[in-house]
């Protein structure tokens, strides 16, 4: 199998294959009802500062540290994923480790712009 180098330098943002469906690495990291969770924890800080600012920045600071090891957990996930779709192949199966390339480049480039 050949490169394919339109493929290649197709903006990461962009939908991938037959009718526009999203590759695994566009999918968010979080679950919407975990982010939600998240979101919740940093309105009620931010509704007590006012009456508690020492509990609200502790109730932030919390949120942020379970954000970041939900992320965190999220990418090890992603990566795993990702190195044991293409670990084990053919090493003549190029369209596999092309597609886990890419993979790996957009998730980069998302993190890179958090």
């Amino acid at each position: 199998m050949m490169y394919d180098q339109t493929r290649a330098r197709q903006p990461s943002g962009q939908a991938a294959g037959p009718a526009g469906r999203r590759s695994p690495s566009s999918e968010p990291l979080l679950p919407s009802d975990e982010q939600d969770k998240i979101v919740q924890r940093l309105r009620h800080a931010l509704n007590t500062f006012a009456d508690a600012p020492l509990e609200a920045l502790q109730e932030a600071e919390s949120a942020y540290d379970e954000a970041i090891a939900q992320l965190a957990n999220a990418l090890a996930e992603r990566r795993r994923l990702l190195h044991a779709g293409w670990q084990d192949q053919n090493p003549d199966a190029q369209s596999d480790e092309l597609r886990a390339l890419r993979q790996y480049r957009e998730i980069t480039q998302r993190l890179l712009h958090i």
